[in-house]
């Protein structure tokens, strides 16, 4: 691992640390509760799905939107968030964005359709790209002089809890208080979070150095782009949405070459490809989350339409995946410290096909158990990959870059995610189209299901040959 990173804060924040160890963990509390309540109140509302569209009568579409919704917001900030956050310090923009994702929560309480609500989604994710560009880096930098992957370990954990726990207590909250809660209930910990995150996080900007300027054309193209991108995959084959597909593409290449030219980019691609533990840590890391996040999304359609199990039931069930993910983080972390990341993170890319095999195999009256071994698999599998991954990654850049290394990283994470919903929102769209998902449409939504685990299947292998072929790390 690099050492670059260890210089760690300015003298005023390190000497904070060194005479308040406890700090740095009461720092490590608040991002982590963070970090779990923000996936929780993302994939928890996959279980309310099928209560939503009864609620706001929407079809299999509109319900696809739901999630999706989320992830466009996510996006398009990231890498501005990462940019500010490295020249005015991390805490005010981790702050903003807790801050702000808890009060658009709470604008469910007057969502009175499916627009409204696809705009609470939006805002939600909005605020959550300017925690996931400042949440990384604190850690790593409060931990850069030791005990880094044990504590990116356990925001690993967190996020992966949430994610996971999401449908279990998202499934309870719809069964005995109503879909609304899913929203509203994590606020109460966000509080928590905000008071440790104000006493105990040092804003860690530099002084004395000079502040850089936004690279506003930068953040607009790439808003342009990922907006083209999402809806010309997500209307395929409409004429309209190849037009904006295409000029989705052509942007990129716009982006990457006026990146390069520009004074002060959002991120400079001419260096980034010539990191190779980085780069290639962002290809391993796009492909595993293109293949994990439809699975809440599918899994959920699965188990509530085709196996009749209630919105808690199907929680408890994917629940398994998070508790073995959670197990395995802190460990995989704690061993990426001592040996080579890459060849723990590829090996669980490979348990990761393995679930997702499994459930290509899936038919509307499969034993849970074929499910149960499947979320096994892809427990094991995420848990040995995300923390080497996120640790070989950071421990490649230096301090003063960590912040839009973090930024990319969660780029890379939600821009698989945008990608594979944009996929299974297309299969929705051709096989379901506008419907409701009524009994006779059943065969087509197990069709949908098991293309959208083939696809994953298939992005876990590629994320491994990109995991192996990053090369070592320097140590």
């Amino acid at each position: 691992m690099t050492d670059s990173v260890s210089d760690a804060f300015s003298s005023a924040e390190a000497k904070f640390y060194q005479m308040n160890p406890r700090a740095r963990w009461f720092v490590l509390a608040s991002i982590c509760i963070t970090l779990f309540i923000v996936p929780l109140s993302m994939s928890g509302v996959n279980m309310a799905l099928p209560a939503i569209a009864d609620a706001l009568h929407a079809d299999a579409v509109w319900l696809s939107w739901i999630p999706t919704a989320t992830l466009w917001g996510s996006i398009v900030l990231l890498l501005p968030a990462g940019r500010v956050a490295d020249t005015v310090g991390r805490k005010p923009i981790f702050l903003l964005g807790l801050l702000g994702f808890s009060l658009a929560s709470l604008l469910v309480l007057f969502v009175d359709s499916v627009a409204v609500l696809l705009l609470v989604r939006v805002l939600q994710g909005l605020f959550s790209s300017l925690v996931f560009a400042t949440a990384m880096a604190i850690v790593a930098t409060v931990f850069s002089d030791n005990n880094r992957g044990s504590a990116l370990g356990f925001t690993a954990t967190s996020v992966y809890l949430g994610l996971t726990c999401g449908p279990l207590i998202g499934g309870w909250l719809t069964e005995h208080i109503g879909w609304q809660s899913v929203f509203w209930g994590p606020v109460l910990l966000a509080l928590v979070a905000i008071v440790l995150a104000v006493i105990y996080i040092r804003n860690d900007v530099q002084s004395g150095k000079a502040s850089q300027p936004l690279d506003w054309r930068g953040s607009v193209l790439f808003v342009a782009l990922s907006t083209l991108l999402l809806l010309g995959l997500s209307g395929l084959p409409n004429l309209y949405n190849v037009l904006m597909l295409i000029a989705g593409v052509v942007l990129i290449f716009v982006f990457v070459r006026y990146e390069n030219r520009c004074e002060f980019p959002l991120v400079r691609f001419s260096l980034l490809a010539t990191n190779r533990v980085m780069s290639r840590s962002l290809m391993a890391s796009f492909m595993m989350y293109a293949a994990h996040y439809p699975v809440l999304f599918l899994l959920s359609l699965y188990l509530q339409y085709l196996q009749g199990l209630s919105p808690s039931e199907a929680g408890q069930l994917i629940l398994l995946q998070a508790l073995i993910m959670a197990v395995l983080a802190p460990i995989s972390g704690r061993l990426s410290d001592r040996y080579e990341p890459r060849l723990i993170a590829t090996v669980g890319c490979l348990f990761f096909a393995a679930g997702f095999a499994v459930l290509v195999f899936l038919t509307s009256d499969s034993a849970l158990n074929h499910v149960i071994l499947s979320l096994s698999l892809l427990g094991v599998g995420f848990g040995l990959f995300s923390t080497p991954n996120n640790n070989a990654a950071l421990g490649s850049v230096p301090k003063e870059r960590l912040s839009i290394a973090s930024a990319l990283l969660n780029l890379s994470r939600t821009s698989g995610n945008m990608f594979s919903m944009a996929i299974i929102m297309l299969l929705m769209s051709h096989f379901l189209e506008s419907d409701q998902i009524r009994p006779e449409r059943y065969p087509d939504l197990l069709l949908v299901v098991k293309l959208g685990f083939a696809s994953a299947c298939l992005y876990s292998v590629l994320a491994a040959w990109f995991s192996y072929s990053r090369g070592k790390v320097t140590r």
